[in-house]
């Protein structure tokens, strides 16, 4: 069989999550498969290190990579495969993906997250009137759409996409460990970002209340001091978030959680802070909302809540059973092993590329 060559079109580097988990982490895998890649990142680390700093980012940076990205696109054709995620340009219309399609490209796109909304529920009118349908013509114009959920999923069914795969997002299952922890100290914990620390900062009335009846820490990884400023009086540890040592990190918890409101966008997330604790051997605490409904539910790995009584509750109950902490936490573990693992995942994404080049797969 002859290499198969695919241009990689990632929204970020290594260092935004989605693009880390949606495509880079399966090139290895699949490089032993017949596959050869070309990784094209639209945004680069430097604008990576700068947004996650709350430093500033001029126009005429983001310009120069949408420039830069335009230059690669005259390299398109020398491609078996265009992996896209989930747009060429953001806040440009599909004008180049209907261009690479017509030129007969081969187009896999690929959504973790639902950026559709970013249009359809814009406030203002004028990205509503031009790109509310926008990624609904790219997930129509694709060959094959490849979907995180079935939030995601129905959005493709519902703009005519003509071939729909669900993939989980995924962990290297090698990369995390169950390590049981030295010290006796409870810790509820939680991974993210400045973007999605609100949610954790609507909890505060909910460890109010437990840290009068519980000893316990509450570590934050990727959370920023705005956490601590909001929430006085509880035992709050923040971390740095680095892919090098975000398991290091995990390991040291107790408890995970996943707090979201009901929203369209919680609904479109893909539950990653959920796979990596119970990668971990973790028990999972979350609210119950998209598809964290199916992995919680799945995986018998934890407590899925509606308001701040089931957290209290759900929460007591694990921080006063250690026994039960350690089932949950097996199950989890077990759950990532047999389905959320990039080690069971990738011989699907191997097959979804080889159909999309037309060969024959077994």
């Amino acid at each position: 069989m002859s290499t198969i060559n695919v241009l990689i079109l990632s929204k970020y580097s290594r260092l935004g999550a989605s693009s880390r988990l949606r495509t880079h982490q399966y090139i290895p895998f699949l490089e032993k498969d017949g596959f050869s890649f070309v990784v094209s990142p639209l945004f680069d680390c430097s604008y990576l290190n700068t947004l996650y700093s709350g430093g500033y980012i001029s126009k005429l940076s983001v310009i120069k990579l949408y420039f830069n990205r335009i230059l690669t696109l005259f390299t398109c054709c020398r491609y078996d495969i265009l992996w896209i995620e989930k747009e060429l340009f953001p806040y440009i219309p599909s004008v180049f993906e209907k261009i690479l399609r017509s030129f007969g490209c081969r187009i896999i796109v690929d959504y973790d997250d639902a950026i559709f909304h970013n249009y359809d529920l814009s406030n203002n009118p004028l990205i509503i009137r031009l790109l509310r349908r926008k990624i609904d013509d790219v997930m129509a114009l694709s060959s094959i759409t490849i979907v995180g959920n079935n939030y995601l999923e129905q959005r493709a069914i519902d703009a005519n996409a003509r071939n729909i795969q669900l993939i989980p997002t995924v962990v290297d299952i090698l990369k995390y460990s169950v390590k049981r922890k030295a010290s006796p100290d409870l810790v509820v914990g939680w991974i993210g970002s400045p973007t999605t620390q609100k949610y954790i900062i609507d909890l505060l009335p909910v460890f109010v209340r437990l840290s009068k009846n519980f000893d316990f820490e509450l570590h934050l990884v990727g959370a920023t001091k705005e956490t601590v400023n909001s929430m006085p009086g509880i035992a709050i540890k923040l971390f740095p978030w680095s892919e090098s040592t975000e398991v290091e990190r995990i390991q040291q918890m107790d408890i995970g959680i996943m707090p979201l409101t009901d929203g369209p966008w919680e609904r479109g997330k893909c539950g990653y802070k959920l796979i990596q604790y119970m990668a971990c051997g973790i028990p999972v605490v979350a609210s119950n909302v998209g598809v964290n409904f199916d992995i919680v539910n799945g995986s018998k790995s934890g407590s899925l809540v509606e308001d701040e009584c089931g957290w209290f509750t759900a929460l007591s109950e694990l921080l006063n059973d250690r026994h039960l902490r350690l089932s949950l936490g097996e199950n989890g573990r077990t759950a990532v092993q047999n389905k959320y693992s990039v080690q069971t995942q990738w011989r699907r994404v191997s097959k979804i590329m080889k159909q999309c080049v037309g060969l024959r797969t077994k």
